[in-house]
């Protein structure tokens, strides 16, 4: 399982405006290493999927658009690049015939569904503001936050 570099670099420029409470895209693509045109491309993403708004001008720039802990690190990430597996899948991956020959009984399926659920529990636990704190401090709270057994 691999997160999209538009995941990654979507949840890094949120962090930089979460840290820094606005960001123009020069700023944000120098910090990350990023061309400047990436970052406006998933900047334009994420301002459309409600998470950061822009203003224009010489105090201009990206900030989000509402407090960090409001925002779930499971609504970024389907923004950005959707979900692991959603039914949709199956039809994308039925074979030759255009049916999948599992469609009856498929342990597959029931595999990538638990995983998409254990993964939707986990991060929808995590917002922005958990994240915006140092890597120790990190290591501590996402434990604590996130228990599958719930």
């Amino acid at each position: 399982m691999k997160f999209s570099a538009q995941e990654e670099f979507g949840l890094r420029c949120l962090l930089q405006i979460a840290r820094q409470e606005s960001m123009t895209i020069p700023q944000i693509s120098s910090a990350e290493g990023m061309s400047e045109a990436n970052a406006g491309k998933i900047l334009r993403v994420l301002r459309l999927a409600g998470f950061v708004d822009s203003s224009r001008g010489q105090e201009g720039g990206y900030h989000l658009s509402r407090p960090a802990n409001q925002i779930l690190i499971s609504d970024v990430l389907n923004a950005l690049g959707g979900k692991l597996f959603d039914e949709e899948f199956c039809e994308k991956h039925a074979g030759d015939e255009g049916n999948c020959s599992h469609l009856t009984d498929c342990s597959l399926r029931h595999l990538w569904r638990t995983v998409q659920t254990s993964v939707d529990q986990a991060l929808s636990k995590i917002t922005l503001s958990d994240l915006a704190g140092s890597e120790s401090a990190m290591m501590i709270q996402i434990p604590k936050t996130i228990s599958l057994r719930n």
